[in-house]
């Protein structure tokens, strides 16, 4: 019997544990440690992390970095990076700002143009990774200046946005059913979630479905897992490559225009270090450096791990910004080592 398989999408796996692929090994391991600090913030950090609206209160606030996580992931699987979409956020964030405060826009608008931005950027650059063949690294680091760059030349002042349909929709929150809890006045709160984070949901259930259903996802993988063998498949790698970074400028605009929402103002420091984030999020989430495996859903829960260690941190008293640092990086080392772990298994499987 073979000690190996390979994926439809052209990713080979481990041997078989109960059934298991790499991908579905790392994705369980990423959902397990989630589950086990939660479970720890609720024993021993008091009640505080056992309310629903704790939980919802961090897809709330990090609904924008889920959807620039997924956006990093897809281009991970193909082998590539993104380094800019930290940087498209703030600039969607700026343009939509001065579009409805200072020149008379709507809503309608506002996403037209986020969505522009993401798509310009997502164009550009995939054009010059995938056909110019230009290291994905370099082409996002001069997009991520450039998008900064532009942040400060649309508006140099940080402002909050007054258009009054757009603070409708930022204040619009959307009870969740019987996951409410008693305040301190022995008042019942109904628990909520943005707008944002249904958009967020969105995304990553139609991401999974294609990256687990359709040929474009088995693509992607096998174009991050082997491009020669790709090529034998007749699978055209640079369009591959080109569709995955249009995909990710495109959930960068979106994610902005998220983040925008949450935070409701236009500023030349948004969503900085956010790419950071979002690539610390995506190998939590079980997604490979070199490519051809990843799992959007782990992803989801990666951006969770990150912000419920940053609360867990913040929780025990250690408000300093390196406290935080240092355990983000504890903990992406941790699963950076398994992720090795797992490529050494893979390495020995195919021997």
């Amino acid at each position: 019997m073979s000690n190996s398989k390979t994926t439809s999408g052209g990713a080979s796996v481990l041997p078989k544990i109960k059934g298991m692929t790499d991908t579905n090994l790392l994705l369980t391991i990423t959902i397990v440690v989630f589950f086990i600090m939660y479970l720890c913030a609720v024993l021993f950090l008091g009640e505080g992390f056992a309310k629903p609206q704790t939980f919802f209160n961090i897809l709330n606030a990090k609904a924008f970095l889920i959807i620039l996580s997924c956006g990093m992931s897809l281009v991970m699987i193909t082998g590539g990076i993104d380094i800019s979409v930290g940087g498209v956020a703030a600039l969607v964030c700026m343009c939509c700002a001065v579009n409805l405060d200072m020149q008379g826009g709507n809503i309608f608008t506002s996403i037209l143009i986020a969505l522009g931005i993401g798509l310009a950027f997502g164009i550009g650059q995939g054009f010059l990774v995938a056909y110019l063949e230009i290291q994905p690294f370099i082409v996002t680091l001069a997009g991520m200046f450039l998008a900064r760059g532009l942040t400060t030349i649309v508006n140099s002042k940080p402002f909050n946005v007054a258009h009054e349909g757009f603070m409708a929709l930022k204040d619009y929150r959307i009870n969740v059913p019987g996951m409410g809890s008693t305040n301190r006045r022995g008042v019942y709160v109904d628990a909520y979630v943005s707008i944002g984070v249904i958009v967020a949901l969105v995304i990553v259930i139609l991401l999974f479905c294609i990256l687990r259903w359709t040929k474009t996802g088995r693509n992607f993988y096998a174009v991050g897992g082997n491009q020669q063998s790709a090529l034998m498949l007749g699978i055209n790698v640079r369009r591959t490559k080109f569709l995955a970074y249009i995909i990710c400028g495109l959930l960068a605009g979106i994610g902005g225009y998220v983040y925008f929402l949450f935070v409701g103002s236009g500023s030349p420091s948004h969503a900085n270090a956010e790419e950071m984030n979002a690539i610390a999020s995506s190998i939590i989430g079980g997604t490979m450096l070199t490519g051809g495996v990843g799992n959007i859903i782990g992803t989801m829960f990666g951006v969770l791990s990150l912000s419920t260690i940053q609360n867990i941190v913040s929780s025990l008293g250690f408000d300093d910004a390196w406290w935080t640092g240092i355990t983000i990086a504890v903990m992406l080392c941790l699963f950076l080592v398994i992720q090795s772990i797992v490529m050494s298994r893979k390495k020995k499987a195919l021997k």
